[in-house]
């Protein structure tokens, strides 16, 4: 249960980024709303997850779905660079969620 709450929150994280992207700067009420809605749901659930998960591990891999998921959305969605060389560091990030994933101790 607690690598699902994990999952949900690293996306919430990526609809927090792109809401506070469409938010501009906080000036856009409902983006606003959604922004804050989004975060704090993210950080309630990471929270939760990291009962049972190892604080390291739970954060790393919350941090690496965000921080991943929100430049793929970036690029699909908002025209960000898909240079090869951006797309491979956004594959190590995946990479290396994916091997905290097999490694923990849960």
């Amino acid at each position: 249960m607690a690598w699902t709450l994990l999952g949900i929150a690293g996306l919430l994280e990526i609809a927090f980024a792109f809401a506070m992207k469409s938010s501009e700067g906080f000036t856009r009420l409902v983006p606003a709303l959604f922004t804050v809605a989004t975060g704090l749901s993210s950080v309630v659930l990471l929270s939760f997850s990291m009962r049972t998960l190892p604080m390291g591990t739970g954060y790393a891999v919350w941090t690496g779905i965000g921080a991943a998921g929100t430049a793929i959305v970036g690029v699909l969605v908002l025209g960000d660079s898909a240079a090869p060389l951006r797309l491979l560091c956004i594959g190590l990030i995946l990479a290396g969620v994916i091997g905290l994933k097999l490694v923990a101790t849960d």
